[in-house]
């Protein structure tokens, strides 16, 4: 095998095209390919594939070029129709999560190996599958449940595999959807779109599928007032799913005006700008001064928090999901004395998400895609995320 750094010029058909790149050639002639997100480049093959990779913690993704997998067994390649960027990508950009007082979980600490193929959800069209596969075919649009664990231990043998002891989520420790085709391990995992537009799909499988399961553990105390805090994509999303399985009136708490607007037009009953020095009170004068059955918190930063337990009424119920991170002081005498709980809501099981489909295929909720991108501006995806220019969600096209 001979490597090495050149530029070169490729031939395809009618098509030219020169790039600069690190090569390796191996003796069977095939050519594996890696260079800037930015740059273009013609296949030389109708059987390679391009993946946007992240190198390692804080590099900027680079294009790969290899040949397509093929599968076996209970296996199924997907071409990638459209993929969310989302801010688990974000995080394993970032290479962690703020633990607060100054702590960084690292991502390969949970086992994360770089370089890796980001995109967890994924919506693609059956291209192949193994010889083992029959309760999907070629050409089916089929939705992914990335959240795959290792099937023995206690979560996974009730269908829990989002909350496996040891998991193999795609887009993590798998490589994921930032692709032109990706590899699924077993087809148990895919669920037909039938007739759900597939870039409003993508988010199903994650943002969508861990709003569904935070919203059913908010309605579990039979709540008069949710308040959703949030109305990015996440909480824009948790407005639709609890206007549709709950009777509760949603208040929901942003510190954007126009997000806060959005809210509304989804289901939300009332809004309330935290910017508001009396946030808190304005919450409270709208739940009768008893205060919120539920608190469903899509940002989980130590202020946003605080809004919530100060808000929770006897009884109540807060649910923690987003990643933003940090630590908080917490009275704990209050817990036992107003009896609440304090829970978290991560992802969901494949069942949570074929009910999501199942609402989403009814029109009963509808995720705003607000953002487009092809796989070379991978980049410009996650960093507009990060400086917060994505009202919604965004996907990627390969």
């Amino acid at each position: 095998m001979f490597t090495g750094s050149c530029e070169m010029l490729l031939g395809v058909g009618d098509s030219l095209t020169r790039i600069f790149s690190s090569y390796s050639i191996i003796s069977k002639g095939s050519i594996f390919f890696s260079y800037p997100v930015n740059s273009y480049i013609v296949s030389t093959k109708s059987n390679f594939m391009k993946s946007a990779r992240i190198p390692g913690p804080n590099e900027p993704l680079t294009i790969s070029e290899s040949e397509n997998p093929k599968p076996s067994g209970t296996q199924v390649l997907l071409k990638v129709k459209s993929e969310g960027v989302c801010h688990s990508d974000l995080h394993l950009w970032e290479g962690g999560y703020d633990l607060g007082d100054g702590q960084f979980l690292k991502v390969t600490d949970r086992g994360v190996k770089y370089p890796v193929t980001p995109g967890h959800e994924i919506v693609g069209t059956i291209e192949q599958v193994g010889e083992n596969v029959s309760n999907v075919s070629v050409g089916d649009d089929v939705l992914v449940f990335p959240w795959m664990g290792c099937g023995e231990c206690p979560a996974c043998k009730v269908g829990n595999e989002n909350l496996c002891d040891a998991p193999k989520s795609m887009g993590l420790f798998q490589n994921g959807g930032y692709a032109d085709y990706v590899l699924v391990p077993n087809s148990k995992y895919l669920a037909k779109l039938d007739g759900v537009d597939p870039d409003s799909a993508t988010s199903l499988a994650c943002s969508g599928l861990t709003a569904y399961t935070a919203i059913k553990k908010a309605n579990q105390n039979t709540p008069e007032f949710i308040v959703i805090v949030g109305a990015g994509g996440l909480g824009l999303m948790g407005v639709q799913i609890a206007s549709e399985i709950t009777n509760a009136k949603i208040i929901c708490v942003d510190l954007d005006d126009a997000k806060l607007e959005t809210a509304k037009e989804m289901g939300a009953h009332f809004t309330v700008n935290s910017k508001d020095p009396d946030t808190v009170q304005k919450i409270m004068s709208i739940c009768n001064d008893k205060g919120a059955d539920s608190v469903v918190d899509f940002v989980n930063a130590p202020p946003t928090v605080k809004t919530g337990l100060a808000v929770l009424r006897k009884r109540g119920n807060l649910v923690l999901v987003g990643l933003f991170g940090g630590s908080l002081e917490l009275s704990l005498v209050t817990v036992p004395l107003k009896s609440i709980t304090i829970q978290g809501a991560y992802t969901g099981n494949y069942n949570d998400m074929v009910e999501l489909l199942a609402l989403a295929r009814k029109g009963t909720i509808n995720p705003v895609i607000s953002k487009r991108y092809s796989l070379d501006e991978a980049n410009s995806a996650l960093q507009d995320l990060k400086d917060r220019k994505i009202l919604g969600r965004a996907v990627i096209n390969p």
